[in-house]
């Protein structure tokens, strides 16, 4: 819903009529009825403020203290009169609170972050000296299931709404005071089950966070028919697709949701996906010690990948306390590569930061540490 929408719930011009607004803008928000700006466009702003008696400049005034100087409430906006900021200042901005913060050793920070109804979500920050990278989530919890994953452990709460997507960026940009380079949705849930959210999510971050499509990420586990569907949007963002199996069997094991939507149907999805826009998919695959990190599962697998532009991820196992699968040796790991390599399959490893405090991939389970 787009910010528009807000001005049928005020009124303009005296102080009675403006006390009035408050009182309804103040029962709105209680009952949720008012849309948060944050994730709407210049124009839309522009409309808005312009629905709201005030002239069209303010709408780029809003749009950069919302996307630039990082806004969490009209009141913070000094540039707007005082009147019309109590007028609206119950309007929500739409970020969230930084409920718990950790730094890991190599400088990878998680954050749990506190939303609008009390849900808590998890966002990580991955610095280098070249980039920036968030891991942001598109759902609380997470329904997949997967074995390995803490984020499954906990159970499926809600989708989360654009504005929540686009407040994880900006989060981190403002806590490390430097612009973020890249996203990857790697975080909380499944993306492809939040379709719509994400799409929008990722276009405002493009849009108006000034992030290249090329430099985001989406990665799934696989739901039947929505990969063709993010290829009809036509985005340049990178597809990752969760494998973690080199046969349906194992991966029914390990991905309890992956049962009906079978591995054949998946890769063939996925290469109509490389035919249809051009770009080149990501596998990734969780290494785990004696379940699917032999040779065989190498050759297994790269039978399905031969004949399409694609590259795998392999991802040592990070450790969580609910599962109890190992991490592989670095022999059985460099051998996993070596046959894929001699496949003609382009393959590099991933070891994923932010172990030690919890925030590597497949650890993410809103908790502190």
């Amino acid at each position: 819903m787009s910010p528009t929408s807000v001005s049928q719930v005020y009124s303009s011009g005296n102080s009675r009529g403006a006390n009035q607004s408050r009182k309804t803008a103040a029962l709105a928000v209680e009952s949720g009825k008012i849309p948060p700006l944050l994730g709407a466009s210049l124009a839309e702003l522009t409309e808005w403020v312009q629905q709201q008696g005030q002239p069209a400049y303010r709408g780029k005034q809003l749009y950069q203290w919302i996307y630039e100087k990082g806004a969490r409430s009209i009141s913070d906006i000094s540039v707007f009169s005082k009147q019309w900021r109590e007028t609206v200042a119950k309007i929500p901005i739409g970020r969230s609170t930084i409920h718990y913060r950790s730094v890991a050793p190599d400088a990878t920070v998680k954050y749990l972050l506190k939303l609008a109804d009390g849900q808590i979500i998890e966002t990580v920050g991955i610095p280098t000296d070249k980039r920036l990278t968030v891991c942001v989530s598109a759902q609380v919890g997470c329904a997949m299931g997967c074995d390995f994953c803490a984020t499954g452990k906990g159970g499926f709460k809600r989708n989360l709404e654009k504005h929540e997507i686009v407040d994880q960026v900006l989060t981190v940009q403002q806590d490390f005071g430097r612009r973020v380079s890249h996203i990857v949705f790697m975080g909380m849930g499944e993306p492809l089950l939040n379709f719509d959210n994400v799409v929008a999510a990722v276009k405002c971050l493009n849009q108006d966070v000034g992030i290249g499509q090329r430099n985001i990420t989406i990665s799934t586990v696989g739901i039947r028919n929505r990969i063709s569907q993010l290829a009809e949007h036509q985005l340049q963002v990178t597809l990752a697709v969760s494998l973690h199996a080199s046969n349906q069997r194992l991966r029914e094991e390990l991905i309890p949701s992956a049962r009906p939507y079978p591995l054949g149907e998946l890769i063939a999805e996925c290469r109509e996906y490389v035919r249809s826009t051009g770009r080149r998919l990501s596998f990734e695959y969780v290494l785990l010690a004696g379940v699917n990190d032999l040779p065989e599962h190498a050759a297994e697998l790269a039978t399905h990948l031969r004949g399409f532009q694609c590259h795998v991820n392999l991802i040592p196992y990070n450790p969580i306390q609910e599962a109890e699968y190992k991490r592989p040796t670095p022999n059985r790991i460099n051998s996993f590569v070596s046959v894929l390599k001699e496949k003609k399959i382009a393959v590099s490893v991933r070891y994923s930061r932010g172990l030690e405090a919890d925030a590597a991939c497949g650890q993410l389970r809103a908790s502190e540490v």
